[in-house]
């Protein structure tokens, strides 16, 4: 029993790591590159949108997410309301 647990965390641990090593990534079907250094690699993240209203009725987790890249090279942050793709 203990024997699977450990292949368990080992797996999951490696699944964890690869999930948040940059990658290439796609919109709508057209690869990303950073617009300012051409950088096809990126980490990707979320980001909350905060709206007035939600915000003062403390109800933030209400808010919607969009999705962020961030360039390896430079560190710009592309901002995308679509669903993005992962390449690698």
């Amino acid at each position: 029993m203990t024997k699977n647990v450990g292949k368990f965390v080992k797996l999951f641990a490696k699944n964890m790591k690869a999930g948040k090593a940059p990658a290439r990534y796609a919109v709508n079907g057209l690869p990303v590159t950073c617009n300012h250094c051409s950088s096809d690699l990126f980490e990707h993240g979320e980001a909350q949108l905060n709206t007035a209203l939600l915000s003062f009725l403390d109800l933030d987790f209400a808010n919607r997410s969009a999705n962020i890249l961030i360039c390896t090279q430079c560190g710009y942050v592309h901002w995308f309301y679509n669903q993005i793709d992962r390449l690698d």
